[in-house]
């Protein structure tokens, strides 16, 4: 049919261009936020182009959202300056008929961004949260940066090179701080170098001091030596910390239904749900006056999509604290979103608008009243 098919395709069209504008924009700033947490040694500079796929993974949900509501409303927008919906309306096509299309055209991009918020998006997160928790315990000699001083991942020791050789083989002027066992022990020399034995691996120092003293005691024990050797290793893990509800599975979460399990819950279920709610609202809130152009149109389209965007976050927040529950927020939030989106296209549909109401309400009053009919 040519109304479907035409609608689609200038759909397909637009999608496909915002899809490309929006997701370049994303790993542009993406790159950016990942390189800033490499530089603060939040994760490892190997791992950066890894750590920005998965995240840009995540976000794909947003990305795909966001693309199918400017899609909707450039698409009806330009029809509307065009002066497309009015030849439309004259054919005897209301507004509620294009929902059709729409829906149609939306459907299989809804499903993408259900599976994804249901199941890619605690994916990648883990996959995140797994490289940082590797990086951050890696041993303590692979954690040191020359010219940097750098803690162990104990918080027991703080090393500092101040120039290397190698691929971390042996540096130069070279200073140890230890706190184990109520003794602190400030250990400097010229030179180090990796030793890797069957005992072992041993930090080899040469030509340096040692500085010893115990917690509480006012004697100091200084020691100096032509060749030291320290024992390395990666520190004692500690105890397992529980992981982030956004990295547990829907499946694991849906199990223990924690406060913090159903905040995130309602996320990944609100991001379906208010992609399919913006479809609704695309529709409804694209009208364009010839005269005055769109960009107005746009600017308040996309401050509604902000604004649903952090109802999500609230939400999420609210039901994580205990102020409310799971299923009176996603009734509220979504439910009650829905019915205003399907009033506002009502509205728009039958071309409801006060001025008419208060006609019809004086016609009524006039007819009714004696010798009205006359």
């Amino acid at each position: 049919m040519l109304f479907h098919s035409s609608i689609r395709k200038e759909l397909a069209r637009s999608f496909g261009a915002t899809l490309v504008v929006l997701a370049t924009v994303v790993v542009t700033m993406m790159l950016i936020r990942v390189l800033g947490q490499a530089s603060r040694g939040s994760v490892s500079p190997a791992d950066v182009v890894m750590v920005m796929g998965y995240t840009v993974l995540g976000h794909l949900t947003t990305i795909l959202t966001l693309s199918l509501f400017i899609a909707i409303v450039s698409t009806l927008s330009r029809m509307y300056a065009d002066s497309e919906m009015a030849i439309w309306f004259a054919s005897g096509r209301g507004l509620a008929s294009f929902l059709s299309p729409l829906l149609r055209f939306a459907l299989p991009i809804l499903i993408v961004i259900a599976l994804l918020a249901v199941f890619v998006w605690p994916w990648a997160n883990r996959q995140i949260q797994d490289l940082r928790e590797r990086y951050e315990t890696r041993g303590d000699l692979d954690r040191v940066v020359p010219g940097q001083f750098q803690e162990s991942a104990g918080g027991r020791r703080v090393f500092f090179v101040d120039k290397n050789s190698g691929p971390g083989k042996s540096g130069s002027n070279i200073f140890i701080f230890t706190n184990e066992h109520g003794k602190q022990t400030v250990t400097s020399a010229r030179s180090g170098r990796i030793d890797n034995t069957k005992d072992g691996r041993f930090l080899i120092l040469d030509h340096g001091q040692r500085v010893e003293s115990e917690t509480g005691k006012p004697d100091i024990t200084l020691a100096e030596f032509d060749e030291y050797g320290i024992r390395v290793s990666a520190d004692t893990p500690g105890a397992p910390q529980a992981a982030p509800p956004k990295t547990l599975s829907t499946a694991a979460l849906l199990r223990e239904p924690t406060p913090d399990g159903l905040g995130e819950l309602s996320f990944r279920f609100g991001l379906a749900l208010a992609a399919a709610n913006l479809v609704l609202i695309g529709l409804g809130v694209s009208n364009v006056n010839p005269r005055l152009g769109r960009n107005g149109n746009l600017g308040f389209a996309f401050f509604a999509f902000v604004a649903y965007y952090n109802l999500l976050n609230l939400g999420q927040s609210w039901i994580s604290d205990g102020k409310t529950s799971f299923g009176g927020m996603m009734l509220a939030a979504h439910g009650g979103t829905f019915v205003l989106a399907w009033l506002w296209l009502l509205k728009r549909h039958n071309n409801w608008t006060l001025r008419a109401a208060l006609r019809r309400r004086e016609r009524r009053a006039a007819l009714s009243a004696p010798g009205g009919s006359a």
